[in-house]
């Protein structure tokens, strides 16, 4: 299937996008397109795995279908919702961007801090899959864990998700130092800090997401995307 096709928003994201990349890293894409509306009406409708494409000319790249990504977006997925926060495109369509102007309609208090620290400590369990000390691989897993945490308590506290870090040389160091520590106490320090961060913040989030308006959107997007073509 044509990668651009019914394409509504494309961005880089990962890595390059965080400004902790190096120079083994690798270029990630990420997007949302819209299957057309009648396949969903015949016999095999598109399921999860159908509604994500993969691929970019040989780059990793993952493209969600609209509603998927949508549903992922309302549970707060803290990689779903990246590509909404991106401070340019590759591709943006009107209603690409009009997905963007509604990010903040997907948001509420409990399912951010749930779901970066779930991020968080997903990141922090697969340092245990990599128990050589000095493998490059832990110090990756806790420059995330610690951009997890970041990214969450600012979104928690100002509404607003941070795509860039501010200072990558501090993630870089933290990744050296849990790299050559076998229990990996200063990413575990690091979560009990923002746990009791988080405990303390006034959230300006509400308490669940602004259906309505997305609802809409989305109706419209199913209608003017009716026909295959």
């Amino acid at each position: 299937m044509n990668r651009t096709r019914n394409l509504l928003l494309e961005g880089v994201v990962g890595s390059t996008a965080y400004g902790l990349s190096t120079p083994s890293s690798d270029t990630d894409y990420a997007g949302i397109f819209v299957e057309p509306t009648v396949s969903f009406l015949g016999l095999h409708p598109p399921d999860r795995h159908r509604a994500t494409r993969t691929g970019r000319d040989g780059a990793d790249a993952t493209y969600h279908e609209v509603g998927k990504a949508m549903g992922l977006m309302l549970a707060c997925n803290p990689t779903a919702m990246d590509v909404l926060w991106l401070e340019d495109y590759l591709l943006l369509t009107p209603f690409g961007a009009e997905l963007v102007s509604l990010r903040g309609c997907f948001l509420s208090a409990p399912r951010v801090r749930n779901a970066f620290f779930g991020y968080a400590t997903a990141q922090l369990q697969a340092l245990s899959r990599h128990p050589r000390l000095g493998d490059p691989r832990r110090a990756k897993h806790a420059r995330h864990v610690r951009r997890l945490l970041w990214q969450g308590f600012q979104l928690y506290t100002t509404g607003v998700l941070p795509i860039r870090v501010p200072d990558p040389e501090v993630y870089f160091a933290f990744g050296e130092q849990v790299m050559t520590d076998p229990e990996a106490l200063a990413a575990r320090n690091l979560m009990a800090e923002y746990e009791s961060r988080f405990a303390a913040a006034t959230a300006v989030l509400p308490a669940a997401p602004d259906e309505a308006p997305l609802e809409d959107f989305l109706q419209r997007v199913r209608r003017a995307h009716l026909e295959a073509c």
